[in-house]
């Protein structure tokens, strides 16, 4: 097979998978400042940056996809990669666009203004920067929470259950022992 054919191989898989997640489309129209105050919430928020990694990731895996494959091309694959990668770049504008259209049919005008405005101020960028801290912290302290609380309830369920449950069956004292039995020796 050749490389021209394992590239294209790759870029239709990758196509294909893209095309199966994406989301559909709405016919529903957003006007111009809807859709301008949704791309502020959405760079106010960083909603896609953790999709920055994408492309450079999907680079370097083509890279080494094909490079494996024809050791001999190195430089070329390289170098093609890298530029058919940055000339792709310009498509990151597509999913902010997409973005904001998502938050767009969800929020209203009103609202992406105002969550803009706070996630712009001094006490939002101080929760997006340090949310996740507080969030590993929280976490931490449900998990100590929740161990208590199951330990506490079974404790208590269990006190309930000793005080007004069935009493345990009493072993037979000597004098209640049929004839010629021995009665239960204690045990340590």
């Amino acid at each position: 097979m050749s490389l021209l054919t394992r590239a294209r191989i790759c870029l239709v898989s990758a196509a294909i998978a893209t095309a199966a997640l994406a989301p559909q489309a709405s016919a529903q129209e957003i006007t111009d400042s809807h859709l301008k105050a949704a791309r502020a919430a959405v760079s106010a928020i960083n909603a896609t940056g953790d999709f920055d990694a994408i492309l450079p990731q999907s680079a370097l895996a083509l890279k080494e996809q094909l490079i494996q494959q024809n050791p001999d091309l190195q430089e070329l694959i390289e170098n093609t990669v890298n530029e058919k990668a940055i000339a792709m770049s310009a498509r990151r504008a597509d999913l902010e666009k997409e973005s904001a259209t998502a938050y767009a049919k969800v929020f209203s005008e009103e609202d992406l203004n105002a969550i803009a405005a706070f996630y712009t101020s001094a006490p939002g960028k101080k929760l997006i920067a340090d949310g996740p801290i507080v969030t590993r912290e929280v976490l931490k302290a449900a998990d100590i929470w929740q161990r208590g609380i199951v330990r506490d309830l079974a404790q208590e369920v269990a006190k309930v259950l000793v005080e007004k449950g069935p009493k345990p069956p009493q072993a037979p004292t000597a004098e209640a022992a049929p004839e010629g039995a021995t009665p239960p020796q204690p045990q340590n």
